[in-house]
C-alpha cells in the first residue's frame, strides 16, 4: 500500500484512474488522513474503504477519483452531495470548484455531519461547504438548482427530487442497484429529460430514505 499521499496519487495516475491534472492536484491538496478517526490514520493512503462511524465508510481513493473525473465540477459552481461521511469527498469537490464554488452536503447521521463539519473547517473549506442533517434522498431544495449532484451511497434509482433539482445541462452521479452491488450511473439533464449512462461496477453502503432503501 502507498505510504504517503503523493505515493497514493502517483499510483492512481499510473493506473489511469486519475486522468486530469485538475483531479490530481485536488487529491494531492486534500489529505485523506485528516478525514479519518485517529485509529484509522495509519491506513489513510491505502486504496481501500475505511470505517468512520455510524456503520459508514470513507470511500476508497480510486472511487473518489473516478467520481471526481466523471463529475467534472465547474469552477464557481454549486454541487449537491448526498452522504457527507467524514467530509473528504465534499472537500475534494470544493477544491475542484475553486473559492467561488459551493457544496451542499446532506447527511442523515447527526454525529457524522458534526464530524464532517469539523474536518471541513479544519482543512480550510468551511466557507465553501455546508453540511445539513436530513434525508439526502430528498435532495436539498432550499439551495437548488445545482450544476452537479453526487450520491455517495447505493440507491435503487436516481431519486426523483434530485433529478428535479438539477440545472438544465447538469448531471448527477449515482451508484444504482441493490444493497450489495451497484453500477455507477451518470444522469444528465437534457431538455428536461434525464439521460443515463453506465460507468462500471461499484459497492457502496445503502442510501436510506424516502427515495432510497428502507431501514
Amino acid at each position: 500500500m502507498a505510504r504517503s499521499l503523493p505515493g497514493l496519487v502517483k499510483d492512481l495516475v499510473s493506473e489511469g484512474i486519475i486522468r486530469s491534472k485538475r483531479v490530481e492536484d485536488a487529491m494531492l491538496k486534500v489529505d485523506r488522513a485528516l478525514f479519518l478517526p485517529e485509529e484509522m490514520r495509519p491506513y489513510a493512503y491505502a486504496d481501500t474503504p475505511l470505517g468512520i462511524d455510524c456503520g459508514q465508510t470513507i470511500s476508497a481513493p480510486h472511487m473518489v477519483a473516478i467520481m471526481a473525473e466523471l463529475l467534472e465540477p465547474p469552477q464557481g459552481g454549486k454541487c449537491l452531495e448526498v452522504g457527507a461521511g467524514s467530509g473528504y469527498n465534499a472537500a475534494i469537490i470544493a477544491e475542484l470548484m475553486g473559492p467561488e464554488g459551493r457544496v451542499v452536503s446532506v447527511e442523515r447521521h447527526a454525529g457524522l455531519a458534526a464530524m464532517a463539519e469539523k474536518n471541513i473547517a479544519a482543512t480550510g473549506y468551511g466557507n465553501r461547504v455546508k453540511v445539513f442533517v436530513g434525508d439526502g434522498s430528498l435532495g436539498y431544495p432550499e439551495e437548488a438548482p445545482y450544476d452537479r449532484a453526487i450520491i455517495t451511497c447505493a440507491s435503487p434509482a436516481l431519486p426523483e427530487p434530485i433529478g428535479e433539482q438539477l440545472k438544465e445541462g447538469g448531471w448527477a452521479l449515482v451508484p444504482v442497484g441493490g444493497r450489495m452491488w451497484q453500477t455507477l450511473y451518470k444522469f444528465e439533464k437534457r431538455e428536461g429529460k434525464i439521460v443515463p449512462t453506465a460507468h462500471g461496477g461499484c459497492v457502496f453502503v445503502p442510501l436510506v430514505g424516502a427515495h432510497g432503501f428502507q431501514e
